[in-house]
């Protein structure tokens, strides 16, 4: 019955997003890309080894999220991501079977009582039918690098389309001069179904006057409008805590089980030139089933260019 309900808003959110209150026309207010590999983290290639989002930003104007209600402003993204078991040929016996999730989604961005709010949906495909394990055998035996087997192939989660919604709350607060504390609450349903409590601190003036959006892996936030460009170095750290209510990628009866608590916490550097910026982090991943032996270590990159 819940899959059915979810279906039915997936249908119908875009239609109601379409129509925001005050009837501008909309223009592209911004990009927002963040890659993150394990590789660039502790070189282990494992687990939450790698995924790419980039989510296109819409709406009449940008007037921070005070200045605009449910449905102006815009997040369309989509993400690719790849879990895999620690060894990509024979994995053991305990440990998680490989998976990869394509996604599309609409968010939209906007304040409430001093908050910042987002809500949105997506539709998740996993299984081979999404051609994602497909994709890396063949990047990997481009690359010189070991692709996945066969078997870990054959064994992955297998193909079925995961509606769902998500939603998150928070609120910035000055601590002084360039630093912010922004603590969030987040709830997933869908792929995975979880909650989440957390908090960021940026030093520095990355995302000024900006939109920041989260990384589903790493939960680092990346710019999706690039607002103030002040040229420098800033530092970004993190963390939060979930509870797993319930992962299609860990089934149950399965030989892994599920931990129901996880917790991360990142450490990023931002620079930002005249024309160019870059961002490069680290998050630390709490182990996501019972049998992994531990946690791993993940990085994230984001390149901006003007030309």
């Amino acid at each position: 019955m819940v899959r059915w309900v979810l279906m039915a808003v997936l249908a119908a959110l875009p239609v109601l997003l379409g129509t925001p209150a005050v009837a501008e026309e909309r223009v592209t207010l911004g990009w927002g890309r963040i890659f993150t590999n394990d590789q660039i983290g502790d070189g282990k290639n494992r687990w939450r080894t790698g995924s790419y989002t980039v989510s296109r930003v819409r709406g009449p104007s940008w007037q921070g999220h005070a200045g605009h209600g449910f449905g102006d402003i815009l997040e369309l993204r989509g993400h690719a991501g790849v879990i895999a078991p620690a060894n990509l040929t024979t994995p053991a016996a305990n440990d998680r079977r490989y998976a990869g999730v394509l996604s599309f989604g609409v968010n939209t961005h906007f304040g409430w009582q001093g908050s910042e709010m987002a809500l949105g949906a997506e539709l998740a495909l996993t299984g081979p039918r999404n051609g994602i394990g497909s994709f890396q055998k063949w990047f990997h035996d481009q690359a010189g690098m070991v692709p996945p087997s066969a078997a870990v192939l054959d064994a992955q989660i297998g193909s079925r389309l995961h509606p769902g919604l998500n939603g998150e709350i928070g609120r910035s607060f000055a601590l002084g001069e360039g630093i912010v504390a922004r603590p969030f609450a987040e709830a997933r349903l869908g792929v995975e179904s979880l909650v989440r409590l957390g908090g960021d601190i940026t030093i520095g003036r990355f995302g000024e006057g900006g939109l920041m959006l989260r990384d589903v892996t790493t939960g680092q936030r990346y710019r999706g409008i690039e607002g103030t460009r002040t040229e420098g170095f800033s530092l970004t750290l993190g963390g939060d805590v979930a509870h797993v209510l319930d992962t299609a990628l860990l089934p149950s009866g399965g030989t892994v089980g599920a931990e129901k608590d996880r917790y991360r916490l990142r450490a990023g550097l931002h620079w930002q030139g005249e024309r160019a910026s870059t961002f490069y982090s680290i998050t630390y991943l709490s182990r996501e089933f019972v049998q992994q032996p531990e946690g791993q270590l993940v990085g994230a990159l984001s390149l901006n260019l003007r030309f």
